[in-house]
């Protein structure tokens, strides 16, 4: 796979459509919240099909992907104030490459356990999805295009 290949073959996975809500776009992913009101939680999605590990990545899009986990973190970090922020990229069930940036407080629904299989789903409602995107925008980095749907 080359750096200029074209990223209009993507597509997103059902899973992460299914259980995410658009956020926006970075220059080289996709960013979606995690549909779990428990926890402010991102995923960023890079943009290149069939592309399961980063170390899949070209050079070039792995140090893309690492800045934009790193200036995303930030600004989960200056808007939600957690306790620790986790990282990860697991792709056990959806083996679509996606990092998860998820918040979290001592004494959260899951602490200080995984937040995977802790408890039931919390759906957000439209209005916690505004709520959550209000927080984060003011310490969202410039380059976090918005979704427009």
């Amino acid at each position: 796979m080359t750096e200029s290949r074209a990223t209009n073959d993507f597509e997103l996975h059902p899973r992460l459509l299914a259980e995410s809500y658009p956020v926006g776009r970075m220059t080289l992913s996709r960013i979606r919240l995690m549909d779990d009101a428990r926890f402010p939680w991102l995923l960023v999605i890079p943009t290149r099909p069939g592309v399961s590990e980063p170390f899949d990545l070209p050079d070039r899009a792995r140090r893309q992907l690492n800045e934009e986990i790193h200036l995303l973190g930030l600004a989960l970090r200056g808007a939600f104030e957690p306790d620790r922020l986790n990282v990860a990229a697991l792709g056990n069930q959806v083996p679509q490459l996606h990092v998860h940036l998820v918040a979290r407080y001592e004494g959260d629904a899951a602490w200080p356990a995984p937040v995977w299989g802790h408890g039931e789903r919390q759906p957000y409602t439209a209005g916690g999805i505004t709520a959550f995107l209000h927080a984060l925008l003011p310490h969202a980095p410039p380059e976090l295009l918005l979704d427009q749907a």
